[in-house]
C-alpha cells in the first residue's frame, strides 16, 4: 500500500508575511479611493461653484434685460452699496411691475452676494414704496425684508461701472457734475454696465470675474 506524502502548510513565518503583503496592498488601494473620491469632491464643488455664479449672472442680465423707464421716476439707482432697477415682470404682462436690489452683506460670517424682489406693483405709490424697501434691505434688513432676498454666491467685493457716451465711468459720478445731469443720470439706464465681482479665497473660483451687459438694441444687442 503507497503511502501519501505528507501535505506541507504554510509556516508562521510565510502566513505573517503573507497578511503583511496584503495589507499594505490595502493601504495602497484605500490611498488611491481616497485620492480619488478627494479629486470628485473638489470636482463636485468647482461644478456647483460654476453654476451657481452662472445662475447668478444670468439673472442679473435677466433683471437688466428687462428695466422699465417711467416719466419721472428713476429706472436704476447705485449708491455704492445697492443697485436698484424697475422692470416688468417675467411671469405675464398684467402682472405689474417688479423693484429688484442687489446688493453685498454679511450672512452669518461670510460676504454674500444677495438679490431681493419686491412683489408685483401696480400703483405709483407702491413703487415708491417698494423703492425704499430696497434701498432698507440692503442697510438694516427685517425679517420681512430678508423673506423675500435670495444668496446667489459668496463675495469679498464688488463694483459697478456704467458705460455712456462711449466711455466706463463711476456711476456716482455725473457727465459735467450738475444737478440736472444727475437727475438724467438716475433715470436713465446706462448704455451698458460693467459688473467686477471679487470671489473670496477659499472659494473654488477664488479671484477676479467680470460680467459686461449691454443695453438690448445698443451694438446688436450683445452681452
Amino acid at each position: 500500500m503507497s503511502r501519501r506524502p505528507p501535505v506541507r502548510g504554510f509556516t508562521l513565518i510565510e502566513l505573517l508575511v503573507a497578511l503583511a503583503v496584503m495589507a499594505m496592498m490595502a493601504a495602497l488601494s484605500w490611498r488611491g479611493l481616497d485620492g480619488m473620491m478627494r479629486v470628485h469632491g473638489q470636482t463636485q464643488e468647482r461644478t456647483d461653484a460654476v453654476l451657481a455664479l452662472e445662475a447668478g449672472l444670468g439673472q442679473w442680465a435677466a433683471d437688466l434685460d428687462a428695466i422699465v423707464q417711467l416719466p419721472q421716476a428713476a429706472s436704476m439707482d447705485w449708491d455704492g452699496r445697492v443697485l436698484r432697477l424697475t422692470r416688468r415682470s417675467s411671469a405675464w404682462p398684467g402682472e405689474g411691475l417688479l423693484v429688484v436690489a442687489w446688493s453685498r452683506r454679511t450672512v452669518g460670517a461670510e460676504g454674500t452676494w444677495l438679490r431681493w424682489q419686491s412683489p408685483p406693483l401696480r400703483t405709483r405709490g407702491e413703487l415708491e414704496q417698494a423703492w425704499l424697501k430696497a434701498a432698507q434691505w440692503a442697510q438694516n434688513p427685517g425679517d420681512e425684508e430678508r423673506r423675500r432676498e435670495v444668496a446667489v454666491v459668496p463675495l469679498a467685493g464688488w463694483q459697478i461701472f456704467y458705460f455712456r457716451s462711449d466711455a466706463w465711468s463711476n456711476p456716482l459720478s455725473s457727465g459735467d457734475g450738475s444737478a440736472e445731469a444727475t437727475v438724467t443720470a438716475a433715470q436713465v439706464a446706462p448704455d451698458g454696465i460693467r459688473l467686477v465681482l471679487t470671489l473670496p479665497a477659499e472659494h473654488p473660483l477664488a479671484g477676479v470675474i467680470q460680467h459686461d451687459w449691454i443695453r438690448p438694441g445698443v451694438g446688436g444687442g450683445k452681452s
